[in-house]
């Protein structure tokens, strides 16, 4: 077995975006609705997702900047109205999932591309899907921006003020992670189910 070490620099972003997403994995998946000014919808899958922090409760996301460092329509849509619904979709949803993450032109509506249902999700401008067992409505805190290259991630805090859960998923304790199936992200096209799972009790 050789020790390989690599430096950062030395590696093309592609690269990089390689060794990352097939080392860091599974990945939870964030699925994005926001509107532009307009009130266009959006909606697309974001994997460098995870909780940052519980009080208050904030979501933090990544969308890259795209392979010619343009920003995607879900950056530039927090930029115009700093608000975001963040769902969990579950095997249930995961070809409608897989379908938003389209390069669709700006402006065109993934959730019907998808043949999804828009609701309504408190005080939020920003829509739900209805098919989706879990929704976090949220205000945008903070973006933290990495830089104007391609490839560069843009780091969304999104503070929840609103959560929509199904009554199968959520008990008001505990998620049934049997009735959610959440899906993660792996790299390439391949994607992993919790249906295997172990438990090791946290030591005292």
């Amino acid at each position: 077995m050789s020790d390989a070490l690599l430096t950062a620099d030395a590696l093309e972003a592609g690269t990089i975006y390689r060794l990352l997403s097939g080392a860091i994995a599974p990945r939870p998946i964030a699925w994005v609705a926001t509107i532009d000014a307009a009130g266009r919808a959006n909606l697309a899958p974001f994997s460098f997702f995870n909780v940052a922090s519980v009080d208050p409760p904030v979501l933090a996301f990544s969308p890259l900047l795209d392979g010619k460092g343009n920003a995607k329509d879900t950056l530039r849509n927090l930029d115009e109205v700093a608000e975001c619904v963040v769902h969990i979709g579950g095997e249930a949803l995961a070809e409608p999932l897989n379908a938003t993450s389209a390069s669709l032109p700006r402006g065109e509506d993934e959730f019907d591309h998808a043949g999804l249902t828009k609701a309504p999700l408190g005080e939020l401008r920003v829509p739900r899907i209805a098919e989706a067992p879990i929704a976090f409505g949220c205000r945008l805190r903070e973006v933290i921006r990495f830089g104007d290259r391609p490839r560069s991630g843009n780091l969304v805090l999104a503070e929840v003020i609103a959560v929509h859960a199904d009554d199968d998923v959520w008990d008001g304790r505990h998620v049934n992670i049997e009735a959610l199936r959440p899906i993660g992200r792996l790299a390439g096209a391949d994607y992993s189910r919790t249906r295997d799972r172990f438990v090791l009790e946290r030591p005292q």
